[in-house]
């Protein structure tokens, strides 16, 4: 298996930049997924690293050799598409086989091939079936049969699971991390589907307007966010945000969101009269019994529950904000009741309101943290 190298990569179609001095690694073995919204450039860049597109600038090497400008079928890598793109004359063997006979490998060796990747992939009882006899799922299978059978340097996969439904997501979700797994394969996968992502990858680079705005595991993206667009979109359902402007009384300082809302902060992420916009994981907030004396306590009225059978999830009306808790399917709360939650100053989440950056928390003040029990219990919203 190969490895990847993508180094300061531009694509302009005309006065459009697709792609601004995109940099990214993916060393042999490694599972790479390209994250972001439609639009942000991750199709664009893996056509040019199938070379079935060209950079506008930089290079893209495969074990340290420049390909920019050579051919697809030069490149030995085997891509995934989304729409499958079987031969839907050819049978599942022909349509398995077919990269191998133009390759002129020997009739025995593509048979023992076939054989064994349609033993892997549980589609060894379809060989003989033709496209249209298969279900999504299994045409799915075939297409990573066709490209597994070459044994290339790169696997890419472009948002392959789209078209399946949810439970045939999952199940191939799991399909392809078990063949990464077993095989030791260097993957690039497209996708905008963040579940796909977190589940599946060893890196991820997430995009946004053309440009990588973070890089990291899957728990450096998600518990570590890099700026805002990073926060929102990582997460299911979204990470709580709430802007306000830093307030200092005295040695402590607070966010003063309306109002009626405060919220003590720990010290040392932002200076007196900045705005910033304060973040919280719905896994984060602990409502009713669990609360410590360094939680941020409020009193808030349940606006909605949503119960989705391995948890619910409970929207709280603060000071005219909405905030989502994650908490256990046992639980008893209805709508309209007026409870206790509350989040502690670790799993805050600080940016710059105006850039969009993540605050960090200077080196002094780490150290010595006050109790916010006095400060915040027993507000009511």
């Amino acid at each position: 298996m190969g490895s990847l190298s993508i180094v300061d990569v531009t694509r302009c179609y005309g006065s459009f930049t697709a792609l601004d001095k995109v940099s990214v690694e993916a060393g042999q073995g490694e599972f790479l997924t390209l994250l972001g919204p439609s639009g942000c450039g991750k199709s664009t860049l893996l056509g040019i690293i199938a070379g079935l597109d060209y950079p506008t600038s930089g290079e893209i090497r495969i074990d340290g050799t420049d390909v920019s400008g050579t051919l697809a079928r030069d490149r030995d890598i085997a891509m995934i598409f989304q729409s499958y793109a079987l031969y839907p004359t050819m049978t599942v063997r022909k349509n398995i086989e077919f990269g191998l006979k133009i390759r002129n490998v020997r009739a025995p060796e593509r048979a023992k091939a076939i054989q064994n990747v349609a033993t892997m992939l549980r589609i060894d009882h379809l060989l003989d079936r033709k496209p249209w006899q298969l279900s999504g799922g299994q045409r799915q299978r075939v297409a990573m049969g066709r490209a597994l059978v070459r044994n290339p340097k790169l696997f890419l996969f472009d948002e392959p699971l789209s078209n399946l439904d949810a439970q045939l997501r999952t199940e191939m979700r799991i399909e392809i991390k078990r063949l990464h797994q077993k095989l030791g394969a260097t993957i690039v996968y497209v996708t905008h589907d963040q579940v796909e992502a977190m589940t599946m990858s060893t890196k991820i680079v997430v995009m946004n307007g053309g440009k990588i705005v973070q890089i990291g595991t899957p728990n450096d993206i998600y518990n570590s966010p890099a700026d805002l667009f990073v926060a929102r979109f990582v997460g299911s359902p979204a990470m709580n945000l709430l802007d306000g402007t830093v307030e200092t009384h005295g040695s402590a300082q607070v966010l003063k969101v309306s109002p009626k809302l405060s919220i003590p902060l720990p010290d040392g992420y932002a200076a007196n009269g900045q705005a910033v916009t304060l973040g919280i994981r719905p896994e984060n907030i602990t409502i009713g019994e669990g609360l410590n004396e360094d939680s941020v306590v409020l009193d808030a009225r349940v606006d909605l529950v949503e119960p989705t059978g391995a948890d619910t999830l409970v929207i709280f009306d603060v000071g005219g904000k909405e905030v989502t808790a994650r908490t256990a399917p046992t639980a008893k709360i209805t709508t309209g009741q007026t409870l206790k939650f509350g989040f502690s100053q670790d799993n805050f989440h600080l940016f710059d309101a105006k850039s969009g950056v993540r605050l960090q928390q200077s080196v002094d003040a780490r150290s010595a943290r006050p109790s916010l029990a006095a400060m915040s219990a027993g507000r009511s919203f």
